[in-house]
C-alpha cells in the first residue's frame, strides 16, 4: 500500500509552539483504517491518544511522513514532535517529558545508564530508522560542480583554507573556474547529532588536519553558527561564499559537493548513504534491543558515501504508563515497516533500512510492554 499524500492533514501543536504536529482529521471510518494497521497489527485502529517524541530536525520531514501514514491505521492518536535538536531529544526523554527520542546520535554511555534509569531500570531501544546522507552544500555562483577530499574539507572547516580559489581546493577541482571570494563555513549552533556525525567523519577521515574529537557541539571558534537544519540552510542560503553541512533533504536549489572516497569523489544519495551502513559494524557491549551502528567513514569502496547520518528513535521497552507502551509500539512498528520507510523515502528522500535492521527493530517492537 503506498500512502497517498492527498489524504494528509497537518495542525501545529498549541502546546509544543516550534513542534511539528500532525493528525488525521477524518472519522474512523476512512480508509478501511479496521483492516490495516501499524506494522501489521490490527489493534492499531483501536488506539487513541497523543504520541509526544522530540528530537533531531534532520527526522521533520521523515516525520511528516511517518505521522500521516499512521494516522491512516490509528485515525484517533496525534503524533508531536519538536524537532528541537539531537541533544535536547535525548534530553527530553530522559528526564521523561517525551516517550521517545529521534536522534542523529546513539546514547553514549553516562546517556545510556541514565535512559535506562528512566525506564525504571529496564532495557532501551535504539532503532536505526532513518538512514540519509549529510551534504557539505555551499552557495558559489558559477561553480556547479565541486569536488572536496577530505582534508580539503577539514580544512575549509577548521579556518585554515580561507578562499575559495585556494590551491587545496583547486588541486580537486582542475577544470572549474574558482573564485577568490571568501570562505563563511557555516556550523550548528545547537547540540546536533547531524554536528557529531560530521565531525566524526572530518576526525577519522583527516586526523592531522581535525585534531578535535566527535561532538555534537561545535568544537571551534569562528564560522558562523545557526540552529537547526533548517537555520544551517537558510544561513547558507543567504551568504556568497558560504558552505555548511546538512541532511541532504533539506539542501535545496544549494550547491553539493562531490566528496573524496578512495580515488573517486561521491555525490550524496540514499542508495550511497544506505551501501555504507550495510557495511558498517554495530557498537559493541550494548543491550539486547540497542541496535547502534558504528558507521565505516574509512570506507574506499566506489558507490559508498560515508557523511552519514543514522538518526534514531530511542525509548523505552517498558512502559510505567500502558496508553503510552501501547502507542509507542505501535508507531515504531508502523515506522520499521516497508510502507513507513517508504513514507519516510517520499517525504524525505532518506534510505529505507535493510531487512536486516527490520527484522533486528521488530524484536525490539515486539518486546516493547505497557504497564
Amino acid at each position: 500500500m503506498k500512502l497517498s499524500t492527498t489524504t494528509r492533514t497537518w495542525a501545529l501543536s498549541a502546546a509544543l509552539v516550534s513542534t511539528l504536529a500532525l493528525s488525521a482529521c477524518g472519522a474512523s471510518n476512512e480508509g478501511g483504517g479496521s483492516d490495516t494497521a501499524a506494522g501489521g497489527d490490527s489493534a492499531s485502529a483501536d488506539l487513541s491518544g497523543e504520541l509526544v517524541g522530540a528530537g533531531a530536525s534532520s527526522q521533520q520531514a521523515a516525520m511528516q511522513g511517518w505521522a500521516a501514514g499512521f494516522t491512516s491505521v490509528a485515525p484517533d492518536v496525534t503524533v508531536n514532535y519538536d524537532p528541537v535538536g539531537s541533544g535536547g531529544g535525548r534530553e527530553q526523554f530522559i528526564d521523561g517529558g517525551t516517550a521517545f527520542a529521534g536522534s542523529d546520535a546513539y546514547l553514549d554511555d553516562e546517556e545510556l545508564a541514565a535512559a535506562q534509569e528512566r525506564c525504571g531500570g529496564g532495557d532501551v531501544f535504539e532503532l536505526p530508522n532513518y538512514i540519509s546522507p549529510i551534504a557539505v552544500v555551499y552557495n558559489l555562483d558559477g561553480v556547479d560542480d565541486l569536488n572536496l577530499s577530505p582534508t580539503v574539507l577539514a580544512g575549509i572547516f577548521n579556518g585554515s583554507i580561507t578562499t575559495w580559489d585556494a590551491a587545496e581546493i583547486a588541486a580537486d577541482n582542475p577544470d572549474a573556474d574558482l573564485p577568490s571570494t571568501a570562505i563563511t563555513p557555516v556550523h550548528r549552533g545547537d547540540d546536533s547529532g547531524t554536528t557529531e556525525n560530521f565531525t566524526d567523519y572530518l576526525g577519522q577521515t583527516a586526523p592531522d588536519v581535525w585534531t578535535d574529537e566527535a561532538d555534537g557541539e561545535w568544537p571551534l571558534s569562528g564560522g558562523e553558527a545557526a540552529n537547526g537544519t533548517s537555520g544551517v540552510i537558510s544561513a547558507v542560503e543567504a551568504g556568497a561564499g558560504a558552505i555548511g553541512y546538512a541532511d541532504a533533504s533539506q539542501a535545496g536549489d544549494l550547491g553539493v559537493a562531490n566528496i573524496g572516497v578512495g580515488d573517486d569523489f561521491v555525490a550524496p544519495s540514499a542508495e550511497a548513504a544506505a551501501a555504507v551502513v550495510e557495511n558498517s559494524e554495530n557498537v559493541e557491549g550494548r543491550g539486547e534491543y540497542d541496535f547502534a551502528i558504528e558507521v565505516n567513514r574509512q570506507t574506499e569502496e566506489s558507490g559508498e558515501y560515508p557523511i552519514v547520518l543514522v538518526s534514531y528513535h530511542i525509548g523505552c521497552i517498558d512502559y510505567e504508563d500502558a496508553a503510552q507502551g501501547e502507542l509507542v509500539k505501535a508507531f515504531m512498528g508502523y515506522v520499521i515497516s516497508e510502507d513507513g520507510q517508504q513514507a519516510a523515502a517520499d517525504a524525505a528522500g532518506s534510505a529505507p533500512i535493510s531487512d536486516t535492521l527490520r527484522e533486528e527493530g521488530q524484536t525490539a517492537v515486539d518486546a516493547i510492554n505497557a504497564g
